[in-house]
């Protein structure tokens, strides 16, 4: 019995896109949306007629969309994540270091 062997195409390397986004990317948008929505929801307040919430929810994400996209061109993949990652990142100075600029000692 023969084993049988079909040819499966397969790019791993390929990027994940939609909207010229990264998923990733899309997971912001929607964190935003949802976020603007509570906010709208509490100030209860309208621009021209239209519900703050729904303007906060619906067209600022859609506004992101593009601004993100001009963001992210030229940059590599994964390069919002890194950034955020960096950002939120504590800055951790050590207080053992030996000060460079004090040369004789603070109390005598």
């Amino acid at each position: 019995m023969a084993l049988e062997v079909t040819p499966v195409h397969r790019n791993l390397h390929q990027r994940v896109r939609f909207l010229y986004l990264e998923f990733e990317d899309l997971f912001l948008i929607l964190g935003l949306a949802a976020v603007l929505n509570i906010v709208g929801r509490f100030l209860n307040r309208e621009i021209s007629g239209i519900p703050l919430n729904i303007v906060l929810q619906y067209v600022v994400p859609l506004l992101a969309v593009p601004c993100l996209m001009l963001f992210k061109y030229g940059k590599p993949r994964g390069y919002l994540q890194d950034l955020l990652a960096w950002r939120i990142k504590p800055r951790i100075y050590c207080g053992l270091e030996p000060d460079r600029e004090q040369t004789r000692e603070y109390f005598y």
